[in-house]
């Protein structure tokens, strides 16, 4: 039984244009109109996940899919704690220590919330399900989501996370049985 997971990042919203710890601010006009012009261009699915924020979800629309809203338990982004919503530069001036630690460190939970190495074993958690299913999933995910399964499905260290790049409107595909999983990597969507 093979499983296919393409995730897919959301259009940019104003937290990415600003380098803000997301506060699930709205998906912008311009992110919209590039979502609605690839609506149409993805393979059909046997199930559609879509993450809680407002972009994930506003970028389903756009893309004409309707799915489920996953809870937070499973592929939602990072929780970041006292950050949410604060720009890292706010951070980083307020605490230098902290962010370098953020950057450095899998294990740092010095804003309160959840650890990168957290995140990648709750996402890993995630695909293991899916893997006992056959079939294909599109899920719409944050970008943070995407670097976490990319993580898991290589079976590389949490300290590979930040040297992974997702670009908005890309998709990362997965197909694989009994947790082995191959990965395709960064496929723009059609008309973006």
């Amino acid at each position: 039984m093979t499983s296919r997971v393409m995730l897919i990042s959301p259009a940019a919203g104003l937290a990415q244009r600003e380098v803000r710890f997301d506060d699930d601010g709205p998906l912008g006009e311009a992110g919209l109109r590039r979502a609605r012009a690839a609506a149409g261009t993805l393979p059909a699915a046997d199930r559609i996940m879509v993450s809680p924020s407002v972009r994930c979800r506003r970028t389903a629309e756009g893309l004409g899919l309707t799915g489920e809203t996953v809870p937070t338990s499973a592929p939602a982004g990072c929780v970041m704690g006292r950050w949410r919503g604060r720009t890292l530069a706010e951070v980083a001036d307020t605490e230098p220590e902290a962010v370098s630690a953020w950057l450095s460190d899998p294990g740092f939970t010095g804003h309160g919330g959840e650890s990168l190495r957290q995140l990648c074993e709750r996402v890993g958690a995630w695909l293991t399900g899916l893997a006992a299913e056959s079939g294909r999933v599109l899920a719409v995910v944050e970008p943070d989501v995407v670097r976490a399964a990319t993580v898991c499905a290589l079976q590389v260290p949490a300290e590979a996370f930040w040297r992974l790049d997702v670009a908005p409107l890309t998709a990362v595909e997965l197909s694989g049985r009994s947790g082995r999983w191959n990965l395709g990597l960064g496929r723009p969507l059609g008309g973006s």
